[in-house]
């Protein structure tokens, strides 16, 4: 059953959630609907879910401002988009372009129809500046070849019927068309479908203190910087796919392959795992639960084979998805699919680009994968994805302030996370820049350990209520420490 239509959940800087549903526009003569686009078939083994690419083409003729009437004439290299059409289902919706490095000056909206229906959401508006989302200049992942430009994507819901405007910056009327900020090339529109939720037993959606497994202790030990561990050759588990067994086999000391789930431990019991310097203090908090690649359905066939990791865990920066708060904790499986989907086909990253995601109801999820004790290289902070780890909290936090179980989710993430490597939430770290246009290429820069995304780079993410909230977070986190 699609997770829009979940009654409930197992597992429970832009990235994107639904705005709540603006007043319709002012009703116009219906336009002969194109074609519907057919969503690819998955291959063989692969979980539901699709992606449609659909090209924008030079709006002719008035465009509505951004604020509504009255139109203004633009010249025609001014405007993209789509007019209404019918699609494939989906419930994600973002838009890409060939360079990476090129950024989007203007403006872009979509509205979409609810599946099934003949209502049309308001326009809404999707960030465009995604690019400090992303890996660092001269890395393997940045230098692939298959790396687009991109806005943040937004969660709509379950659709069918998607129309698309793009306006250039300070575009006005054709005779000043001299001053119109160029649109990147090759603008086109991904719609997503998470596909269904995976069949499973679920866990209750707020988290608890679990059972430890009767497992291996997690050594937490990192590898050395940027590394590429290769797949070994593990045998099919449960059903798995050699992707998945491989994605659960990272995590294997802290739960059994192919769970849904790592549970959570008390505090002595996480510092009994922990390894530490010689009669240091261990200062490592509770593990919490945090929900698998599995439980939430990844498909492990989309991502690149090998784990990249680099040397150690120095800071954990905060992030939201920019998004809108609309969403259901029940819907966050299939929100988190469709950013991966949309992170690794729309985008070509190698993978989901956080270490960590957060919802509204603080379950905490493992993103991007080879094992969640590790120094998993991320692609999160523009020039500062080594040796740091990236959390996302899904919503948007510039004007609502966010809910008070994901402030403790990040809490007591951090405690557990930077404790397994000496980090204390509380202090401050020096990092090397890889390039962020805050800071140059091996510029030092002295951040907290518990930073904002905006810390290392010109943004807005992760909104201000919750970059206000981050005090609160390290206090907390230094707390169950023990600190």
């Amino acid at each position: 059953m699609r997770a829009l239509l979940a009654t409930s959940i197992g597992v429970t800087c832009a990235t994107a959630l639904t705005l709540p549903l603006a007043a319709p526009a002012p009703a116009a003569p219906a336009p002969a609907r194109a074609p519907v686009a057919q969503a690819p078939a998955a291959s063989p083994g692969e979980p539901a879910g699709s992606t449609q690419s659909l090209p924008l083409r030079p709006l002719t003729g008035a465009l509505p401002r951004a604020t509504g009437e009255p139109t203004e004439s633009l010249h025609p290299d001014a405007a993209r988009g789509l007019l209404r059409r019918d699609s494939h289902r989906f419930s994600l919706v973002g838009v890409v372009w060939d360079d990476a490095d090129a950024e989007l000056h203007g403006t872009v909206q979509v509205r979409t129809r609810a599946t099934g229906t003949t209502r049309w959401s308001g326009w809404q508006s999707l960030e465009t500046h995604n690019t400090d989302h992303a890996a660092d200049a001269g890395s393997p992942e940045r230098e692939s070849g298959t790396v687009r430009g991109s806005t943040a994507p937004l969660w709509v819901g379950d659709s069918d019927g998607v129309e698309v405007r793009v306006r250039s910056e300070n575009a006005g009327p054709r005779s000043g068309s001299a001053d119109t900020a160029p649109l990147p090339a090759g603008l086109q529109v991904e719609l997503v479908d998470p596909g269904d939720d995976p069949e499973q037993p679920r866990a209750e959606a707020t988290p608890t203190t679990g059972t430890p497994s009767a497992v291996t202790p997690s050594a937490g030990v990192a590898t050395p910087a940027t590394a590429v561990a290769q797949p070994g050759a593990l045998p099919d588990f449960a059903g798995l796919t050699m992707a998945a067994a491989e994605s659960s086999a990272v995590n294997a000391d802290l739960a059994p392959l192919g769970a849904a789930e790592i549970p959570a431990l008390s505090k002595a019991e996480s510092e009994e795992q922990a390894v530490v310097a010689a009669g240091a203090k261990p200062f490592v908090g509770p593990r919490p639960r945090i929900v698998t690649r599995k439980g939430w359905g990844a498909d492990e066939s989309l991502r690149e084979r090998a784990f990249a990791y680099t040397s150690t865990v120095k800071a954990a920066f905060i992030h939201h998805s920019a998004t809108g708060n609309n969403y259901t904790c029940a819907q966050a499986p299939s929100v988190l699919r469709s950013i991966y989907r949309y992170h690794v086909k729309s985008s070509g990253w190698r993978d989901f680009g956080y270490n960590f995601a957060v919802d509204k109801c603080g379950n905490i999820y493992e993103g991007r994968a080879g094992g969640v004790t590790k120094a998993v290289l991320g692609a999160h902070t523009l020039g500062f994805n080594t040796n740091s780890m990236g959390i996302a909290v899904l919503g948007t936090y510039s004007s609502k302030n966010p809910p008070a179980a994901a402030v403790t989710a990040i809490a007591k993430l951090t405690a557990w996370k930077l404790g397994l490597f000496g980090r204390n939430p509380k202090g401050k770290v020096t990092l090397v820049s890889g390039g962020s246009g805050k800071y140059k290429k091996g510029a030092k820069a002295k951040l907290n350990v518990i930073s904002g995304h905006r810390d290392g780079f010109a943004t807005e993410c992760p909104g201000i209520r919750l970059y206000k909230k981050l005090g609160t977070a390290r206090t907390s986190s230094a707390k169950l420490q023990g600190r």
